[in-house]
């Protein structure tokens, strides 16, 4: 089985960037292995007002403030980027940082985001049908560029749904992320094990990543039992809580020791 991982993922919002240049320094110290932002233009949550980053943006900053950590937007919006220029983008971030960048993807969900800046808003899915496109050209891109990313850049895919999502993550992602729980995850991933079957792929070559909280000897055990290796904590301004990310940093090294 693979190593447990801890992602911390803190979201741009409500904050100065001073703290979330603090919080990213401070996760890096702590031990975790990811370190992500996100793809959102407005806060989330039940007050969608507030201060907010642009992710990309950031990412490049963390390239250059860390030097041990991955990096990654979980996840990117297709729709915001032509998928070219997102793939030089990233590959421009992967080598600010040496090496570091985790790509994170996925179809988007937030209608007011789409509208305020000015992107139609297709349903469900059409686009996931646009990010089935936009991957082949992603992948194409980033290995015509020149220079190229350093190493094999992994592509991370977010998004849980059965009939056309998971055939996606099947065939393009190293690593899939879902919030799905419970039976719904364990159906997800049969699923997922089928689609990748079905065009002759190992799902074992595929890492499972879950958003997680709470008492990490608890939550845990069972979520790897089932294969999820990938574990990420978010946390948001404007005081950047990072307790429960050292809780699972903690139960990680025990379980990888």
């Amino acid at each position: 089985m693979r190593p447990v991982r801890i992602g911390a993922q803190l979201a741009p919002q409500r904050a100065e960037y001073a703290a979330i240049r603090r919080a990213a320094a401070e996760v890096e110290d702590l031990g975790a292995d990811i370190l992500f932002t996100w793809d959102h233009f407005f806060p989330l949550g039940k007050v969608a007002e507030g201060k907010h980053f642009e992710g990309w943006t950031i990412l490049a900053a963390w390239a250059e403030q860390t030097s041990r950590i991955d990096l990654g937007v979980l996840v990117s919006c297709n729709s915001y980027r032509n998928p070219d220029l997102l793939a030089d983008m990233a590959r421009t971030v992967d080598h600010i940082s040496g090496g570091r960048v985790v790509f994170g993807i996925g179809a988007g969900f937030k209608e007011r985001e789409f509208l305020e800046y000015g992107y139609e808003f297709p349903s469900p899915g059409r686009r996931v049908a646009e990010l089935a496109e936009a991957l082949p050209r992603i992948e194409k891109r980033l290995a015509a560029l020149n220079p190229p990313p350093i190493g094999r850049m992994p592509i991370l895919i977010a998004g849980g749904g059965e009939q056309k999502m998971l055939r996606v993550v099947a065939r393009h992602a190293d690593i899939w992320n879902t919030f799905a729980e419970g039976e719904d995850l364990v159906r997800k991933l049969g699923l997922l094990d089928r689609y990748c079957a079905e065009i002759g792929r190992d799902p074992a070559t595929i890492e499972r990543s879950v958003h997680v909280g709470g008492d990490p000897w608890q939550v845990g055990p069972p979520l790897r039992e089932l294969g999820v290796t990938l574990f990420t904590v978010s946390t948001s301004g404007p005081d950047y809580n990072l307790d429960t990310i050292r809780q699972w940093i903690a139960w990680r090294n025990e379980q990888n020791s």
